[in-house]
């Protein structure tokens, strides 16, 4: 089982940046996916965005396009979130999970099996 820690959440005023981080103890992420997911109170997780194993083709969900970036070092293994012009309806716990049965990722969290224990973004004034 692959163990990710997510770390990098925190209070940040609206139209803040903030930058989230996966360290993953895989031994390279070549044969993983990693996707980002949040959950705001009382709503369903949703997915953010996601990087594939094998091409590191990207996915964004509609409503951080634009503002959000994911990117991978390889050397450490390491899956980052860079989240700009953040608004209130961005809080939640976001989590980042592993895929290594598709060849692409997707936005789905039943794809997932491996995933981090969240770090809190709150977004407020």
């Amino acid at each position: 089982q692959l163990q990710l820690v997510e770390s990098g959440g925190g209070l940040v005023q609206p139209g803040g940046s903030l930058k989230l981080s996966c360290a993953t103890s895989a031994l390279t992420l070549d044969y993983y996916s990693i996707g980002w997911f949040r959950q705001a109170p009382g709503k369903e997780r949703e997915g953010v965005s996601c990087i594939s194993a094998n091409d590191g083709s990207t996915y964004y969900a509609d409503s951080v396009k634009g503002r959000f970036t994911i990117s991978r070092d390889r050397a450490k293994n390491t899956v980052y979130l860079q989240m700009n012009s953040l608004k209130p309806d961005d809080t939640g716990v976001y989590y980042c999970a592993a895929d290594n049965r598709y060849l692409y990722c997707s936005g789905s969290a039943a794809r997932y099996d491996d995933w981090g224990q969240g770090t809190l973004v709150t977004v407020s004034s």
